[in-house]
């Protein structure tokens, strides 16, 4: 057994960032995730470097551990094939909005009508009961929603978006958790159900636990927004050779300690840093004092000073120098492995350590439509009628895709 989630079927129709991202955390737990493609292919196949068209370097960080079948769904022998998947199977996820699964005859009522005990999550734009409920939505469009992007112009200027699709993965974590507990509650009643994860409400969760402020209270009670995150100065600090400091003091022995190793005991005793309450009044003057402080000495004697007084600090990193951290290194995170096709490529770890059910890289990100002959002989389709729907254009193999 590779992972805890052995055993478990799931039949992936999502794309791009926020659904591939949920099945790749139920891939890499150990669940055979059958990633249905349309016969071009999920669009962020050939977003990234690539050294082979279809097989770039986002695509193969969402998608390792599962199989790849291309199938044209807007043909009713398409549809077919998946319905005939959906009855072996424990979990159906897809991101398309709802009328669109309905037209294709893969509503919720449609899968549980032909398996009960099916999980069927759909992760999409916006909770259906709302005005938005019909719309599209992408990362970007949720970010801005949210407040996100003002939340960022309180620290920069003009509101911007988080430098990562941060709405796409944290829905995509949610949506995998949802699937998780409804998982569980099969266990106890022998019924599935559906799940809807909606980005707009999920996202808006993680924004405003930390910002809803003030307008948590009737009446209310000061304005939104957690100051302390907004404030501009709350960044790592350049220190004297260029490089860069993070730094987290937040408790009183923190700022004493770093008091005394950069040289100065008696704001120990200052009272506009004595506590918690004075320090937040003057966080502002506090951070400007970092900046000066950390620019006097070089990145390593800095990080030499906070770690032996026991100060929460690191060094910061780039995404290039990331992958050669000694820690990373050390529990080797950033692994290499020989793709059959790719060659040589940098992985990225399973983050969690189970003592018994150790999840593993058990399958290389695959081609379009790699394993389509065999997840199509695994739904109880003959040879003959594997050829047929090849042959009529409604499944794509690999050896028919352009791999340059």
């Amino acid at each position: 057994m590779a992972g805890p989630l052995d055993g478990i079927r799931v039949i992936d129709l999502t794309s791009n960032v926020m659904g591939p991202f949920a099945s790749l955390q139920l891939a890499d737990m150990g669940a055979d995730v059958w990633k249905v493609e349309a016969p071009g292919g999920d669009a962020i196949r050939t977003v990234g470097p690539y050294r082979h068209r279809g097989m770039s370097s986002n695509f193969l960080h969402l998608n390792r551990n599962k199989r790849s079948i291309a199938l044209d769904l807007k043909h009713p022998d398409g549809q077919a094939a998946v319905r005939r998947m959906i009855e072996s199977a424990d979990v159906v996820m897809h991101s398309s909005r709802p009328k669109a699964m309905a037209r294709l005859g893969l509503s919720y009522a449609d899968v549980a009508e032909l398996n009960p005990r099916i999980i069927y999550c759909g992760a999409y734009g916006f909770g259906q009961d709302g005005p938005y409920a019909d719309r599209p939505a992408y990362d970007d469009l949720i970010q801005a929603a949210t407040g996100m992007t003002v939340l960022q112009s309180r620290r920069s200027g003009p509101p911007q978006n988080v430098a990562t699709p941060i709405a796409d993965r944290v829905v995509g974590l949610a949506a995998a958790m949802a699937v998780l507990a409804a998982l569980v509650e099969r266990d106890r009643s022998g019924v599935g159900q559906e799940v809807q994860v909606p980005m707009y409400e999920t996202f808006a969760q993680l924004v405003m636990g930390d910002h809803l402020g003030g307008l948590s209270f009737e009446p209310q009670l000061g304005d939104w927004g957690y100051a302390r995150s907004l404030d501009s100065g709350r960044r790592p600090y350049r220190t004297s050779d260029d490089g860069y400091v993070a730094v987290n003091m937040y408790i009183d022995k923190h700022w004493h300690a770093f008091f005394e190793v950069s040289g100065h005991p008696e704001m120990i005793t200052d009272p506009r840093y004595a506590d918690v309450h004075a320090r937040i009044e003057n966080q502002s003057d506090l951070y400007d004092f970092l900046g000066r402080t950390f620019e006097t000495k070089p990145a390593a004697e800095w990080m030499k000073l906070l770690v032996d007084a026991d100060i929460p600090a690191i060094e910061m990193n780039t995404p290039a120098t990331l992958v050669t951290d000694p820690h990373m290194a050390a529990v080797d995170f950033f692994a290499q492995e020989q793709h059959p096709t790719e060659g040589l490529i940098r992985t990225i770890g399973i983050p969690q350590r189970f003592s018994r059910t150790e999840p593993a890289l058990r399958r290389h990100t695959p081609r379009l439509g790699e394993q389509s002959v065999e997840l199509l002989t695994e739904a109880g389709y003959t040879a003959d009628e594997i050829t047929e729907l090849v042959n009529r254009g409604v499944a794509i193999v690999a050896d028919d895709q352009e791999e340059s």
